[in-house]
């Protein structure tokens, strides 16, 4: 087997809040959420949809599209590898289609209960060279990309993946109203898929999404179907194998009424009750679900996806996949503000899920998200994920299109989300510097912050070290009025060195931050608070991702209608939020007479904050960034928890 990047275990600490000693240096503990920090998946250079399935042997089976070039150039095609180690080291990879031939891509895997393994793929059999789009946006109407036409087809392994059989089978795929509609009236049929198989009653139902045209944005309109085989889990000759198209009908899963032209990438799950649940991506700026009944013949009216709470779920054009785990829950992979195209997808949130009875059947309830996966380049993108579960512990694979990783998620964070549904809460003490009940003094002494970065002492550029820190400052406050200008909390030097909270011309809470050259702030949604109630409202700087959330009465801000982002960046040169007053030691290794050699730690002494006692009821500060589902339950354990 080939080696692949090999990253030390990321779970072993989270968002760099300790300073371990490594060797000479103090070091920050890597995030786990960082995408460096994860497993390399070997391609060549472009990188597309990384997806697992585990074979009878004990490996993982990981199925990809790969290519020399960019997405949709010549040369890309399909190749699997495998790993016996959950993802750490894999295998020389395999072309299920060589790299020679027309284009195959867009890849996902079968196992059947006899252990062999299936493969499905677009293929541009007949080498279709370019094919008539929009003019705009493509010159004289010609468009050259030719991925996502052809026939949907497959192979078969029988040796858990080290192998493909030489012939490939395609599938008949009903016409449909939205193949007529094309420039060629479903002669050349437009599609692709990125939707995981799944198994119902004895049939395996295979996702594709049918595309109604190429122009702007690539694909101008699409919907979704279900490929349904009632005999492939059984059937040892492919020729026998058979095949009906789903739903019922002339056209495949929508947008809800009035909705966009887009309803693409199609994510399924199977309930508890044999109903199908799916998830998938728009241009409205929101996911759309719907669920089947009847085995994927017929499916409700499209609705845009709420949490449990009956609130939107805002999320742009990128896959957005949702996976029922082994223990009966779910979670959901999406992007979380209300972009209506392809950018944005860092960071990746993560949201969990329970089933809960409804008139029609089993339903899920979505819990407030957790941030899971980032980049520190925002402008990267990461998207096209899949969920392994392997001895207890849960893996996701993702892609930024030249690099697919393996990520070990942390199993509080994702147990976390699942808590939420708990209906009472408690309060973490843990790295808690600050609790302060109404009645105390409204001056209290408190420890500094955590600082986000210093000089990086075994930097011969005498550079900066990142130390992915954060805090948390959590109020239990009532405000007589939402005037702006109050000041509810306070520890800031004479140059606004420091941090605070207030109120803002727009009824609103927001932060400060201020490191006497770098200032940076963000608030709270618009309506989330109303004068003389009593509001939990809880401030996440998290010093990771670079990202402040703010999580009013168990409710993570999402922008709503006001804005797209309900949570903001900061600036990543920001720090610290103390007065410049620190202790300088020699740097450990370094020679004491060099004026390199000293370095600031951070000053242990306790600084003055100052509280608002007529507004605020309970403040708590921590010096870490407490997880979504970490404030969900102190907010459910009250005001004197």
């Amino acid at each position: 087997m080939t080696e692949a990047v090999h990253i030390e275990d990321p779970t072993r600490g989270r968002q760099g809040a300790s300073l371990p000693s490594h060797g000479t240096a103090m070091r920050p503990t890597p995030d786990a959420r960082h995408l460096s920090n994860g497993f390399e998946i070997p391609t060549i250079t472009y990188s597309d949809q990384p997806f697992v399935v585990k074979t009878d042997d004990g490996a993982w089976l990981c199925v990809l599209t790969t290519g020399s070039g960019l997405e949709g150039e010549p040369g890309q095609h399909v190749i699997s590898t495998r790993s016996m180690d959950q993802g750490r080291t894999w295998s020389d990879p395999v072309a299920v289609e060589p790299p020679s031939g027309v284009e195959s891509s867009y890849a996902v895997l079968l196992k059947t209960p006899k252990g062999r393994i299936y493969c499905f793929y677009n293929h541009n059999t007949d080498n279709v060279r370019w094919i008539v789009a929009d003019n705009p946006p493509y010159p004289e109407g010609k468009c050259y990309r030719v991925d996502s036409l052809g026939y949907f087809v497959y192979k078969y392994s029988d040796d858990h993946g080290r192998s493909w059989s030489e012939q490939r089978y395609p599938i008949p795929v009903r016409e449909m109203e939205i193949d007529r509609r094309n420039p060629y009236e479903g002669k050349i049929r437009f599609f692709w898929n990125v939707g995981r198989p799944f198994v119902r009653h004895d049939a395996a139902f295979v996702s594709l999404h049918k595309v109604g045209g190429i122009g702007n944005g690539f694909f101008t309109s699409s919907e979704g179907v279900l490929l349904k085989s009632d005999n492939i889990l059984t059937e040892d000759n492919p020729e026998r194998i058979r095949w009906e198209t789903l739903p019922d009908g002339e056209i495949g899963l929508r947008t809800p009424p009035g909705g966009g032209p887009v309803a693409e990438e199609q994510s399924y799950s199977l309930l508890s009750d044999g109903s199908v649940f799916c998830i998938y991506r728009t241009i409205d700026g929101h996911p759309t679900v719907a669920y089947s009944r009847d085995g994927a013949h017929t499916w409700t009216t499209p609705e845009y996806a709420r949490y449990a709470n009956g609130r939107l779920i805002k999320h742009p054009r990128a896959a957005n996949f949702a996976w029922r785990c082994e223990n009966g829950k779910y979670l959901y992979w999406y992007h979380n503000h209300g972009g209506k195209w392809y950018e944005d997808r860092n960071p990746v949130w993560l949201c969990g899920g329970i089933e809960v009875d409804s008139p029609e059947g089993k339903v899920i309830h979505w819990s407030q998200p957790e941030i899971v996966l980032y980049e520190d380049d925002p402008f990267i993108r990461m998207s096209y994920p899949d969920l392994v579960e392997d001895g207890g512990h849960y893996y996701l694979t993702e892609t930024q299109k030249t690099t697919g990783r393996v990520h070990l998620l942390d199993n509080a964070l994702v147990e976390g989300l699942w808590a939420q549904f708990d209906p009472t809460g408690s309060v973490t003490q843990t790295d808690c510097i600050l609790d302060w009940a109404a009645g105390q003094p409204d001056h209290v002494q408190m420890p500094k912050l955590p600082e986000f970065s210093r000089r990086d002492p075994l930097r011969t550029d005498h550079g900066s070290m990142d130390l992915r820190t954060g805090f948390t400052i959590e109020m239990w406050l009532s405000l007589d009025s939402l005037d702006a200008g109050q000041i509810l909390f306070e520890k800031r030097a004479d140059q606004r060195q420091g941090v605070c909270v207030q109120t803002t011309p727009v009824g609103t809470l927001e932060i400060i931050l201020n490191d006497g050259m770098t200032e940076s702030r963000w608030d709270c949604d618009p309506g989330m608070l109303t004068a003389g109630m009593l509001h939990h409202v809880t401030i996440v700087v998290d010093g990771g991702p670079k990202i402040i959330t703010f999580i009013v009465d168990g409710v993570l801000c999402d922008g709503g209608e006001v804005r797209m982002f309900g949570w903001g960046r900061f600036n990543a040169l920001l720090r610290y939020v103390h007065s410049r007053v620190g202790k300088w030691v020699t740097a450990p290794g370094t020679s004491t007479d060099s004026s390199d050699s000293v370095v600031p730690t951070q000053d242990q002494s306790m600084e003055e904050a100052a509280i608002a006692p007529a507004v605020v009821r309970r403040l708590r500060v921590y010096s870490r960034a407490l997880r979504t589902s970490e404030v969900i339950s102190h907010f459910k354990a009250g005001v004197h928890g």
